[in-house]
């Protein structure tokens, strides 16, 4: 075993920790810190004073080994945060917020995938060369997901209330089981067309039967470890109890993947999901062993947003026309993400008659983007790279990565200045 490793890992999170207070300083969030902190220290910048100052042979060099050995920490905290969204799924405030909030939650989490596919459809069509029917379709998939935490902040800063704040907590949970779903379903025939083995079981019916699957297996796991929940009593073996859940979830989503189990790109994230989903209704004390499963995931969210920014390969930069087109597709992706967020949220508001103000402001408090996109981007990359397509892997991975650094930045005032004109802001 490498010893150095270690010593790297605890670096990142001492300098990940340190950066969290620069963050305040500047009023940012913490995530944007964590990023920050992955670039600097990954191996293309870090990195390069071990490689001669290079990208030539960038692979081989200890910061990049480092950093692929403990990749797996990302597939593990995606899980998490999973389960943490399936939690979200409450029998009580799924009745409470009833088909109006299921109405806007779909239609702004397809608008946004349809709008950014329409987008980079017409740019894909300039230029085929550059922009592949993979990118396209991955971007797509991970542009209806929101991030909940920007938003959650905003309100509870300024402790925010009224129908818009009703809306919007409801909406902002159950947006990125959408976009999981979406991804799911969007990812699978992007890497059909990536491997050029197009066929309607392999663009439909394997993704559909994957799905199947995840979910079948996600309400095993999520029954299973509610069953044995009676019959421990201290937190401490109920969390074991979520831990054993998700590294299950991670477990037979590699499993599944050997060809000799069929080769089936399973979700991990639809099983996690539905194992929360099922955990927090059947079991009536789920909320003590959920609080402490927060503050056990602390640090392994840490280390997920730094080896997503570590990941994040720079050397792209250093090409002027690369450079040029992640800056082009970034922009198409950000602006119509956007657009389609703001469209989709004010005729699901339309359709169910809400509140005047849910109409005009809901979507702009919709636009932060983070832990679910990144995690779905680092997915892709990963799975992009082994099938041999590293420029599709690099291009998605960047785009995401530079997109979620603006999001971060614009996220959380364009969130205070819907909850503003909303009038449901109680102190400034």
């Amino acid at each position: 075993m490498e010893p150095l490793i270690f010593v790297y890992i605890a670096i990142l999170l001492l300098v990940s920790l340190l950066s969290t207070r620069l963050m305040k300083v500047l009023k940012l969030p913490n995530v944007t810190g964590y990023i920050i902190t992955g670039i600097i220290m990954g191996p293309f910048v870090f990195g390069l004073f071990f490689n001669n100052f290079t990208y030539d042979n960038i692979q081989a060099s200890p910061i990049f080994t480092f950093v692929d050995k403990i990749s797996w920490v990302s597939t593990v905290a995606l899980g998490f945060i999973a389960f943490s969204i399936g939690t979200s799924f409450k029998r009580t405030t799924l009745k409470t917020v009833g088909k109006r909030v299921l109405v806007i939650t779909i239609l702004e989490a397809t608008m946004a995938s349809i709008f950014v596919l329409i987008a980079l459809l017409v740019a894909h069509f300039v230029s085929q060369n550059n922009i592949s029917w993979p990118v396209v379709l991955t971007l797509a998939a991970i542009a209806s997901a929101t991030a909940p935490a920007a938003t959650l902040m905003v309100i509870k800063q300024y402790n925010a209330k009224g129908p818009m704040v009703n809306t919007l907590l409801p909406v902002v949970a159950l947006d990125d089981a959408v976009a999981l779903i979406l991804f799911s379903i969007l990812f699978q025939i992007a890497t059909g067309l990536s491997s050029g083995t197009v066929s309607l079981y392999k663009m439909i019916g394997k993704p559909l039967i994957e799905i199947a699957i995840s979910l079948g297996i996600g309400v095993v796991l999520g029954l299973f470890i509610s069953f044995l929940n009676r019959f421990f009593k201290s937190r401490n073996n109920k969390l074991v109890l979520c831990i054993f859940s998700v590294f299950a979830s991670v477990g037979l989503y590699v499993l599944f993947r050997q060809e000799y189990m069929g080769s089936f790109e399973l979700s991990s994230l639809l099983m996690c999901m539905v194992t929360g989903a099922l955990f927090t209704n059947i079991c009536k004390d789920s909320d003590r062993t959920l609080d402490i499963l927060d503050r056990f995931t602390s640090p392994i969210y840490m280390m997920f947003f730094v080896l997503s920014g570590a990941s994040l390969d720079l050397s792209i930069f250093a090409n002027k026309d690369a450079a040029l087109l992640v800056i082009i597709v970034a922009s198409i992706y950000i602006v119509f993400r956007v657009a389609g967020k703001y469209c989709g949220a004010s005729i699901g508001a339309n359709i169910t008659h809400s509140e005047d103000t849910v109409k005009k402001y809901l979507g702009l408090a919709l636009i932060p983007q983070a832990g679910v996109a990144i995690g779905l981007a680092t997915t892709a990359n990963k799975l992009f790279k082994e099938a041999g397509e590293s420029s599709t892997a690099s291009l998605v991975l960047a785009v995401i990565l530079t997109s979620t650094l603006i999001y971060e930045l614009i996220g959380p005032l364009t969130s205070k200045f819907a909850l503003t004109k909303a009038g449901e802001i109680q102190n400034n």
